[in-house]
């Protein structure tokens, strides 16, 4: 299942993390893509706020890894940009944070590729017109329950 949306300016982008985050039924593995500024984090940074968290959302494209404790989930928002081998991921202890209890927000898939599991959702955003359009892919029960209730 793939729906598509035009999203004008940031606020549109934060707003799409709102509506993920309203979607949410349980949690999921969701790749984010796009070019370097396409707004993946501002996109988490939406998600996060609608849950309840009123902190900073940084992209952790240092630390690979900020986790977040909000409406009763566990948040962790990856960014795998500085990511040189995937088995770093291991050495973090990121194997047990995949183990569908942890709400999985991964920017920069790709450089996770043979390490990550599949994805619930994924979440493709380019520039278009001065703004963006996102494309959103469906794997599997879950991804497409979200999917369905973000349409």
């Amino acid at each position: 299942m793939q729906r598509s949306w035009v999203l004008e300016d940031e606020v549109a982008q934060l707003a799409f993390g709102a509506r993920l985050a309203r979607a949410l039924t349980q949690p999921l593995c969701i790749y984010l893509t796009g070019p370097l500024g396409a707004g993946k984090t501002t996109l988490v940074r939406g998600l996060l706020r609608a849950l309840g968290h009123t902190g900073t959302v940084r992209s952790p494209t240092y630390t690979l890894l900020e986790s977040y404790t909000v409406a009763g989930l566990e948040v962790c928002h990856f960014d795998l940009y500085r990511l040189t081998d995937a088995e770093e991921l291991e050495h973090i202890g990121a194997r047990e944070l995949f183990d569908g209890r942890h709400l999985c927000l991964v920017e920069w898939p790709e450089h996770g590729a043979g390490w990550l599991p599949a994805p619930d959702l994924e979440l493709r955003l380019e520039q278009a017109d001065g703004g963006r359009r996102l494309h959103a892919c469906a794997h599997g029960p879950a991804g497409e329950r979200t999917l369905e209730a973000l349409t």
